[in-house]
């Protein structure tokens, strides 16, 4: 056999041995896209004095969890803020110190869990995530009797959060590190694959979580939380939901911030005078 034979033969089992490990890739990233993106989280939390809610969404069990801020807790609260968290956490983790942090605005917090994070029932599943979301909020609009509702919510939440403000009535939105999970998933993380692998995993995000064409149909005040040094989610995709957003913006850029970076004090206190404007401004967004 001559080398070149042996060349040709070489290159063909490579070429064969590639396309049966590709393949066997893209089986598995379909089957596991649901659990790589929105994996289960069942750890054993402290709530604090928060209260454990449920309800049920096409048959299954929904939780999120309630808290009020400092200034609600001896009076009924004047508004409603419907609280998502980020990938792989808990409403139950935060609600306490998402509460804390709205002080002298007298406010209902209500943070829910993803399917198969917490109590919500599995399994993970990006499918149910915008239904699930739109179920809490429709509870909470039947409970504030009038009351504006706002949002809050932080990297993968902004997702679930502009999926409801696109189809909600909602007073204003506090947003975090906004996230296009889909030009993220194809820009960020499809070259080292050629895309063979990131394709199928965007593929599957339902259409109800694509942030750039909610945000385009979201009408409310939003404030946007910026990191200058966001290592998960490069501001440039920030840019990219702030861009699209129809309604008016607040920008809080914190430059040098990485992604999970707590506030600084000038940012806090720019975010605290953004809060009293959407605060006065609420008649837009009271519940329907």
């Amino acid at each position: 056999m001559t080398g070149k034979s042996r060349s040709f033969r070489f290159v063909l089992r490579f070429i064969l041995l590639l396309s049966i490990l590709i393949a066997s890739s893209l089986i598995y990233v379909g089957c596991a896209a649901d659990s790589i993106i929105l994996p289960a989280n069942h750890e054993s939390i402290n709530p604090g004095g928060a209260r454990r809610e449920q309800l049920k969404v096409y048959g299954r069990t929904v939780e999120y969890w309630i808290a009020r801020s400092p200034s609600a807790r001896d009076r009924q609260p004047d508004a409603f803020v419907l609280f998502f968290v980020g990938k792989g956490d808990r409403a139950d983790r935060w609600i306490n110190a998402v509460a804390n942090a709205w002080d002298d605005k007298p406010v209902e917090l209500w943070g829910m869990n993803y399917p198969g994070s917490g109590g919500s029932q599995g399994p993970p599943s990006m499918d149910r995530v915008g239904a699930d979301a739109l179920a809490v909020y429709d509870a909470m609009s039947r409970a504030v009797e009038g009351r504006p509702i706002f949002i809050q919510a932080g990297s993968f939440g902004t997702t679930a959060a502009l999926s409801v403000a696109a189809r909600r009535n909602v007073a204003g939105l506090i947003l975090q590190n906004p996230l296009p999970l889909r030009q993220l998933i194809m820009g960020q993380y499809g070259w080292w694959n050629l895309w063979l692998l990131a394709g199928p995993v965007a593929l599957r995000l339902p259409s109800d979580l694509d942030s750039l064409a909610n945000a385009r149909h979201a009408k409310a005040p939003a404030i946007f939380l910026l990191a200058g040094a966001d290592e998960v989610i490069p501001p440039r995709y920030h840019r990219m939901v702030v861009d699209a957003y129809a309604g008016r913006k607040y920008l809080i850029n914190i430059s040098g911030a990485h992604h999970n970076d707590p506030l600084t004090r000038e940012a806090a206190e720019e975010l605290h005078k953004d809060l009293d404007k959407l605060w006065r401004e609420p008649a837009t967004g009271r519940a329907r």
